[in-house]
This record gives C-alpha cells, sequence and structure tokens, in this order.
C-alpha cells in the first residue's frame, strides 16, 4: 500500500447488529471515522447541497413553512411508494459518496493509517468498492428482531418491516471479509475488534 493511501475498512451491518458501537470504539483505537449517515443528514439539514434538487423532484409538500425538509412527510411519501424511495436515493447516495470520498482523500494526506467507512447499506449502495476490505456486524435473526423492536418501541410487524429493507444478513456475512458476532457482552465484541485492528495495523505496514 502506497505510504499515502489510508487503509479504508467498509464497516456495515443490519439494523440492531451493533454497527454504530463498533464504528465509535475503532475509533477510540486510533482509525479515523467516515459516518455515511452523519453525511446524508447534513445534506439534507438546512442549507444542505441535497434540498434543492429535492424540492424540484418531490415538490414543496415535503417542506416546512421555515423552508427545512419535512422528514417525515418525506418518510411517509418514500415508504410507500418504490419510486419516490428510489428517486431519493438517486439523489443522496451519489452526494453521500462524492463527501466520503473527500474525507478518504484528505485522511490519506493526513497521513492517517486507517480510516473505517460505516455504512448502513454498504452493499446495497456499491460503496463497498471505495474499501480495501470490509467487516460487518452479524447477530442472530431473533437478536436483531427483538433489538430493533425494543429500541424503536415498535411492533413485532413493524420491526420485520424496517430489517426487510435491509440487505438480507446471510448475504451480508458472505460478501463481508470479516463477520463479527455481537450477540455477547460489549467486552468480548471489543476484544475481537482490538485484535483485528491490531493485525491489520502490522499488515499494513
Amino acid at each position: 500500500m502506497p505510504a499515502n493511501k489510508t487503509y479504508v475498512v467498509g464497516l456495515t451491518g443490519g439494523i440492531g447488529c451493533g454497527k454504530s458501537e463498533a464504528a465509535r470504539y475503532l475509533c477510540s483505537l486510533g482509525a479515523k471515522h467516515i459516518d455515511a449517515d452523519a453525511i446524508s443528514r447534513s445534506l439534507t439539514a438546512e442549507g444542505g447541497k441535497a434540498l434543492p434538487e429535492l424540492r424540484r423532484i418531490f415538490g414543496d409538500g415535503i417542506f416546512n413553512d421555515d423552508g427545512s425538509l419535512n422528514r417525515r412527510a418525506l418518510g411517509d411519501l418514500v415508504f410507500h411508494d418504490v419510486a419516490s424511495k428510489r428517486a431519493l436515493e438517486g439523489v443522496i447516495h451519489p452526494l453521500v459518496q462524492r463527501q466520503a470520498m473527500d474525507e478518504i482523500a484528505a485522511a490519506s494526506a493526513a497521513g492517517i493509517p486507517v480510516t473505517i467507512l460505516d455504512v448502513p447499506l454498504l452493499f446495497e449502495t456499491g460503496m463497498d468498492v471505495l474499501c480495501d476490505e470490509t467487516w460487518t456486524m452479524s447477530v442472530p435473526p431473533e437478536v436483531q428482531l427483538e433489538r430493533v423492536r425494543v429500541r424503536d418501541g415498535l411492533t413485532t410487524e413493524q420491526a420485520q418491516a424496517r430489517i426487510a429493507n435491509q440487505l438480507p444478513m446471510a448475504e451480508r456475512n458472505a460478501r463481508a471479509n470479516k463477520v463479527i458476532n455481537s450477540d455477547r457482552p460489549m467486552e468480548r465484541t471489543q476484544a475481537e475488534l482490538n485484535q483485528l485492528y491490531t493485525q491489520l495495523l502490522r499488515r499494513i505496514g
């Protein structure tokens, strides 16, 4: 690997699988964190780059009187209409990817050895092409369902619907270079992440 190239680990995992906690821990070990969800939120915040195109596509109905995005209205629209969901993704995903690429380049320029690219829909959006390797957090399906249900205060059916909107866990696990089980005490998961990160630093020199 070139000396000025940050090594990019794509970190993903289904909802309720502990991805965010894993990302925070890896960053505590010294990795740079690029959070796709945070980028997406910034693109749709006040003055965000995505707002003009969203207004053009969806109209004024998804905006509040003060010009801010009405996230509930947009969510209701895309949840019930596949074409609208794809249109939204067509606006957001390229902008997220472009900013992630800029942040990866900045990490390389700063000499940061490892960057964690934290993306819930890593494989679905094709952002795995930006990564040198991919890790996924995983739990048994019944554990995932219960975590999502309890955490978000949902019915079983609502939790199942959210999970169904993502890539099946078995397919995500098959595509990742490393699968990390988070169905155990946090300390054990952190110990495995620490070991993987230490081994990675040795590999990339």
